[in-house]
């Protein structure tokens, strides 16, 4: 007898039409994945993994639609970090962004809206009630003057300008008019080593390319000056 003919059992039409069909639905799971993928690297700027700026802004407006008057929306801009470049190189500089991108999200936590608007500008949108604020913005400015450790081993000594905004000082639930705000009160503390929370009078002083004219009174957390 042949021996084709001893194995045990025979696979049957509907058996062989569910083999035949993992065949293609194998490759379409491949292939889903594999998109997924790439939509998420979109999302996300590969040197820090944060939310690059239109993934930011949705996740950043359902928290504001959430969370209300709890939420508060903060603004970071590394300094002297051109110098940085120039003096230490594009690698350093890199890895200064990421750090940056690391310490953000280690603080603001996984619910958070934490993006890299572009060069060395940064943004958090997250639930933080006010009874906190200050004490957390102290904590971010400790974080974000904590020297980088390079690859090589060399340190280098970091620094950050922080704006904060909220809709409970600000009276507006507005991303776009938070997020104006939060960048004038961030350079009303450049290079102070200070955190600022905006007022509505920083909806009203005039300013040239994001630098003010003026200075209204802030209300101010982090290391002296």
């Amino acid at each position: 007898m042949n021996s084709a003919a001893r194995l045990p059992g025979r696979i049957g039409p509907h058996a062989l039409l569910i083999t035949t069909a993992a065949v293609p639905l194998t490759g379409w799971a491949v292939h889903a994945v594999a998109l997924h993928k790439r939509l998420a690297a979109t999302r996300r700027d590969p040197l820090t993994g944060l939310l690059r700026r239109d993934a930011y802004t949705a996740r950043a407006r359902r928290l504001l639609a959430r969370h209300g008057d709890d939420v508060t929306l903060v603004m970071v801009d590394a300094d002297h970090f051109k110098q940085i470049n120039d003096s230490l190189g594009h690698a350093a500089g890199d890895a200064i962004l990421a750090a940056f991108g690391a310490r953000l999200t280690a603080w603001a936590g996984p619910r958070a809206a934490v993006g890299r608007l572009g060069g060395d500008e940064f943004a958090v949108v997250l639930e933080l009630a006010s009874d906190r604020r200050a004490q957390r913005l102290e904590q971010l400015v400790r974080m974000l003057h904590t020297p980088v450790v390079l690859d090589d081993r060399r340190t280098v000594d970091v620094a950050a300008s922080i704006g904060a905004a909220t809709p409970d000082v600000l009276g507006t639930h507005d991303l776009t008019a938070l997020h104006r705000m939060a960048d004038a009160a961030l350079y009303d503390g450049k290079h102070t080593g200070r955190a600022v929370l905006a007022t509505a009078q920083h909806a009203t002083v005039p300013s040239i390319n994001g630098r003010r004219i003026g200075r209204p009174g802030t209300a101010t957390w982090g290391r002296a000056a």
